[in-house]
């Protein structure tokens, strides 16, 4: 059995029924299955070490330094927001559905009375859980541990974490959809674009999540505390525009697959 791509997939029915599969955003088994395999022993490995490493710099920094709003502001802003969160998202959003397309195990889904829209919303949901527990939380400890919290920055950047971990969900989910080399190309993305080109180069942050999510810090943490390169009303429209646009896209990629036989 495999995928193969088709004009015209006919619609998931139910067993012994003539319609189509009832239309939900969440569906248990398959929710189940992706957890199972993001949390399998090597793609656990990464997801551990990056938060720990953040926690583990935070505090000895405090341990060095003690409490500077600026470094907890730089390590916040320069690791944990363009690195660790795009990182994770990577992690999440490709290993969430990636796997099963590349070795066919895509075509059990695909053979059962389940939604493609379904599918991809499921897998979704849970690659946004695992982004967030994996960056967000530890992002907002660590600025607990730099500088408690001083002028908002640990709320600040656990807030811009959280909606950052959203976006990356949605824009990686989509790449395992569409394309094999989906860990290189979000890679590339995270580290090169995110991490490098969207914090340094001027103009180019219009298209960065990072700076985005730093719109939304910028708002949430004291004046002058935190700057982003676009303003907050921007940054909330391209952070909803990317996540419903590469949501969109990666359902309607899924439904150009059907199951086929190799015979």
């Amino acid at each position: 059995m495999s995928a193969t791509p088709a004009t015209a997939p006919a619609p998931a029915t139910q067993p012994g029924r003539s319609g189509p599969a009832p239309f939900s955003l969440y569906h248990p088994t398959v929710a189940r299955l992706t957890y199972r395999a993001l949390l399998s022993r090597r793609r656990a490995l990464f997801l551990f070490a990056l938060p720990a490493l953040l926690l583990v710099m935070a505090t000895a920094v405090r341990a060095l330094g003690g409490a500077d709003d600026g470094t907890a502001k730089t390590l916040l802003s320069g690791f944990a927001l363009a690195t660790m969160v795009p990182l994770t998202g990577v992690i999440a959003g490709t290993g969430a559905i990636g796997p099963e397309i590349d070795d066919g195990s895509i075509v059990y889904l695909l053979s059962k009375p389940v939604r493609r829209s379904t599918v991809i919303f499921t897998k979704l949901w849970v690659a946004m859980g695992v982004t967030m527990l994996f960056s967000a939380i530890p992002t907002f400890f660590s600025g607990l541990i730099l500088d408690g919290n001083s002028q908002h920055l640990a709320v600040s950047f656990g807030v811009a974490a959280v909606v950052a971990s959203v976006a990356y969900s949605a824009i990686f989910l989509l790449l395992g959809v569409v394309t094999r080399h989906a860990v290189i190309a979000g890679l590339v993305y995270a580290l090169v674009w995110e991490a490098l080109i969207g914090s340094l180069v001027p103009g180019a942050g219009d298209l960065s999540v990072q700076q985005w999510a730093l719109a939304l810090a910028a708002k949430v943490a004291d004046p002058g505390a935190v700057t982003s390169q676009v303003g907050l009303p921007a940054g909330l429209i391209l952070l909803v525009a990317v996540t419903v646009g590469a949501t969109w896209f990666a359902v309607s990629r899924l439904r150009s697959l059907t199951v086929a036989s190799d015979e």
